[in-house]
């Protein structure tokens, strides 16, 4: 079935193309476990695949501290009123 998405969305936690051009266009991040599928679905020389282990890493403890921040202003703006027009 390959071409076909449920509801029109594409999975492009399986296409490391089109997680890019949403990147590019929607500022999105892939989430961690996505895009170590990607990662797990590249053929990479040894010391590519070493470069890149260390870079998933790195992503992997940001995207966390970032999670954390986020959460924290959302917390706070959902405990807030909303302004009236």
């Amino acid at each position: 079935m390959e071409g076909f998405f449920p509801l029109g969305e594409a999975m492009y936690h399986y296409d490391a193309k089109m997680a890019l051009e949403e990147l590019q266009e929607e500022a999105l991040l892939p989430h961690p476990v996505k895009l170590r599928d990607m990662i797990l679905r590249t053929k990479l020389g040894p010391q590519d695949a070493q470069l890149l282990n260390h870079d998933f890493q790195d992503y992997l403890t940001r995207f966390g501290e970032l999670q954390k921040i986020g959460r924290g202003i959302l917390e706070k703006i959902a405990a807030g009123q909303r302004k009236t027009a």
